[in-house]
Order: structure tokens, then C-alpha cells, then sequence
């Protein structure tokens, strides 16, 4: 009898196994179809809504953005501030405070998802797992749920909201140790722009006022 139920258990699990594998698979099969859509593009425009929440320390915080893709260069403003990565140098412009911060490239935190990065991110340090479907405004969104391999990562998980049909990203909801919820949706996707030569050079001129603080 305890024969019986140990084979019985042992199926189930085989069983579970099986249909895990072919989820994962499914799921690496579909980043793949984002990253290879992704890469077609000469540069990418994107609309998108930020929004950070955190009920424990009464944080619930919505704002607008946009960004400018072409390769690993962007421009990126949100909150009121200008980041331009023109591929060897990060521009931070902060009109409030009328100052410019100059960075070199850091590619120490790997954690960290930036412009550059943030359509295809998910190609290393990740698993992953097939998650569930959900119905929006009549699109179809799946959902792929990713887990650090770091578990000194403070992110606990991330779910990457993809439209199955035109295979681009829809959302990303990233899920903190410490409950903070952050969630980028993209209102607006557009692709192959006309781009001025300068889009992504830093022209001090435009900025003769401004404190210049350069960090490297």
C-alpha cells in the first residue's frame, strides 16, 4: 500500500515536472520572439506611466515619462529630469536645481535596469516562469514571472507583461523585498523615427547657467 501511494506521488511530481519544463520553455520562447523584435528596430520612442507604491510607508507616487532608444544610447525624461547616454558618458539634467551631473559608464551594478537596457534585461541573471494570461483593453497580455538568481538582490520578483500578438513589452512590475511596487506601462510604442544627428549629444550651451558637477 505505501508502495502504491510512493509510485503514485512519485508520477504526480514527474508529472508536474514535465508541464514546469514545458512552461519554461514556452517562456524562454517568447523573450526570445521580444529580444529578436527588439533588435529589428533602429531606434524605439516610448511613452510610458511610472508609478511606485509602498503601503507600509504610505508611498503611492504616479508620473508620465519618455524615452528614445537607439542602441544603447537614450534619452530619457521623467520626474522633471533629463538623462542622455550618449554611449560613453551619462548626462543627468536637473532644471529645478539648474545643475548637470556627467558620469562615466558603470557597469558594476548589472542589477540596475536602465533605458538601455530595459527592453532586454531579462536575457541574463533571471529565472524564469510562465504566468498567468490577463485580457486588457482586448489585447492579450502574458505575463512572465522573473526571479534573481542573486538572493542578495533586494528585488524579490518581476513580472514582464508581454502583448502575445505583437510581441513587444506592455508592462514591467517589479516587486521589492521591502513591498515597494514599481510599475512602468507603455502608452505609446513607435519605431524607426526620423532622429536629429544630436539627439543624444550634450550641448553645454544650451545650459549656461547651470552648475556642471562632474563625477569621474
Amino acid at each position: 500500500m505505501k508502495m502504491n501511494r510512493f509510485l503514485t506521488i512519485a508520477l504526480l511530481l514527474l508529472g508536474f515536472s514535465a508541464i514546469t519544463n514545458a512552461q519554461d520553455k514556452k517562456a524562454k520562447t517568447l523573450l526570445s520572439a521580444v529580444t529578436n523584435k527588439i533588435k529589428s528596430y533602429d531606434n524605439i520612442a516610448i511613452d510610458f506611466k511610472y508609478t511606485l507604491n509602498n503601503s507600509k510607508e504610505n508611498i503611492n507616487q504616479d508620473s508620465k515619462g519618455n524615452v528614445t532608444l537607439q542602441g544603447n544610447k537614450y534619452v530619457l525624461n521623467l520626474m522633471g529630469v533629463t538623462k542622455i547616454f550618449d554611449g560613453k558618458k551619462t548626462y543627468t539634467i536637473v532644471p529645478e536645481d539648474e545643475e548637470i551631473t556627467i558620469s562615466n559608464l558603470n557597469d558594476s551594478d548589472e542589477k540596475a535596469i536602465t533605458p538601455s537596457k530595459m527592453l532586454t534585461f531579462f536575457n541574463s541573471g533571471y529565472k524564469f516562469t510562465w504566468d498567468i494570461l490577463q485580457d486588457i483593453k482586448g489585447r492579450k497580455i502574458q505575463y512572465i514571472k522573473l526571479t534573481p538568481n542573486n538572493n542578495r538582490d533586494q528585488r524579490k520578483e518581476i513580472l514582464l507583461g508581454i502583448d502575445i500578438q505583437t510581441k513587444t513589452i506592455y508592462n514591467l512590475i517589479e516587486i521589492g523585498k521591502n513591498g515597494t511596487k514599481t510599475t512602468l506601462t507603455v502608452n505609446s510604442f513607435k519605431t524607426n523615427q526620423p532622429l536629429s544627428k544630436n539627439q543624444f549629444t550634450f550641448v553645454a550651451s544650451k545650459y549656461p547657467n547651470y552648475y556642471i558637477n562632474k563625477l569621474d
